[in-house]
């Protein structure tokens, strides 16, 4: 149940992500497209208001088209807002306006959402193109402690959401000349409180960040910042990186590593390529459907290889349309099966993706592809004599 949860969590962010990559090549005639983002914690009251003042500046807007596109864009936003009774956990986030399609052709579009993650910041804007903000950058969560002789505080750190996770202070005795024969007693207490502090922020460490149900690291990386007492240097054993341990990578390694077993079995309870896989979901086969969302670099963009299959260097297309990848993320339910997002990141990933063409399955049961292809290629029907 908890792998069909964070399944469909990840096939929502996609969706959200793909959304936003239409959202940045929008644009329109005027300044009537209004970009809208609320907080969590603002009050819809408050943005309502706030769009009704503006109503009665745009109404002053000397160009006539320019005027009831805005004042069209701040009636949607109204009416869109109408349908929440508070802000979502993770903040709101509405685009609505008029924008120009390829042919040329005007059309009005309202989109409001959640985002995946927390957003800290406000926003109200018109202009013409949607302002995205920092909605597509990683979502990677990072740890750090900042540790002293006065204390100790753990945080994290998601694009610019941070989150104070717990802080305590100290109270470490100083270092001083008197004493006489209890000198040696001092400074083994001295030392000993000093032992304790370091331990006890090593255990909250690992409470804060490791996933008590994966036993593995729940950030991306985690940063020590530096300033440490120097006493306190000699007790840091390792700098341990933590950059392969996040919860996405190790989802990727479980998902395909039970794909590469089934066939590493010969087990025949997996299919790959667009055409098997396509086939075995229709008649109901595949229980667990995995796909590869690729990630290019800048400088990988404008190379077409990306774009192309390994295998017949037919002509692929890009992400951003991905028709049959969306296909598979609205109907896959229909076929009874779970949809596994997995990207060439990890090792795994990036293997599946070059190796398999970055789409397969595993079988509920064993299944020969093979048989019904040469079934449909001699074409012979039986029926039934009376």
């Amino acid at each position: 149940m908890a792998d069909g949860h964070e399944s469909g969590k990840n096939i929502e962010i996609w969706k959200i992500k793909k959304l936003i990559r239409a959202l940045e090549s929008a644009r329109g005639n005027g300044t009537g497209m209004i970009s809208l983002i609320i907080p969590p914690r603002d009050q819809i009251s408050r943005v309502t208001k706030m769009l009704g003042d503006e109503y009665g500046t745009a109404s002053n807007i000397k160009s006539r088209v320019n005027r009831q596109s805005v004042l069209g864009a701040i009636t949607s936003a109204q009416q869109s807002l109408k349908l929440y009774n508070k802000v979502p956990p993770n903040g709101l986030v509405l685009y609505t306006g008029t924008i120009v399609t390829e042919d040329g052709k005007e059309k009005k579009v309202t989109i409001d959402f959640e985002p995946f993650k927390p957003i800290n910041a406000s926003l109200y804007l018109c202009d013409n193109k949607f302002l995205l903000f920092s909605l597509l950058e990683s979502d990677d969560k990072f740890g750090f402690i900042v540790m002293d002789g006065n204390g100790t505080l753990f945080g994290t750190l998601c694009g610019n959401t941070r989150e104070v996770l717990h802080k305590f202070t100290v109270d470490l005795p100083k270092k001083h000349g008197r004493g006489g024969q209890s000198a040696l007693r001092f400074a083994r207490l001295r030392m000993e409180k000093r032992h304790n502090y370091v331990r006890k922020t090593a255990e909250l460490a690992t409470q804060f960040f490791i996933n008590p149900n994966t036993s593995q690291p729940n950030v991306a990386g985690l940063i020590l910042a530096d300033m440490f007492d120097p006493r306190l240097q000699a007790k840091i054993l390792n700098v341990v990186d933590v950059s392969y341990g996040g919860e996405n990578v190790i989802q990727d390694k479980r998902l395909i590593g039970k794909y590469f077993e089934e066939i590493s079995q010969n087990t025949g309870k997996y299919a790959f390529g667009v055409d098997d896989t396509l086939k075995t979901l229709e008649m109901g086969g595949i229980e667990t459907l995995i796909i590869v969302i690729k990630h290019l670099k800048k400088e990988e963009e404008g190379d077409q290889n990306n774009f192309r299959d390994m295998a017949t260097s037919a002509e692929l297309e890009v992400q951003e349309k991905m028709p049959l990848l969306e296909w598979f993320a609205n109907e896959y339910k229909r076929f009874g099966c779970t949809l596994g997002f997995v990207t060439n990141k990890s090792q795994e990933g990036s293997q599946f993706c070059c190796g398999f063409g970055g789409i397969g399955g595993i079988l509920r049961y064993q299944l020969d592809i093979r048989s019904f292809d040469e079934l449909s290629d001699n074409g012979e029907v039986y029926e039934d004599s009376d």
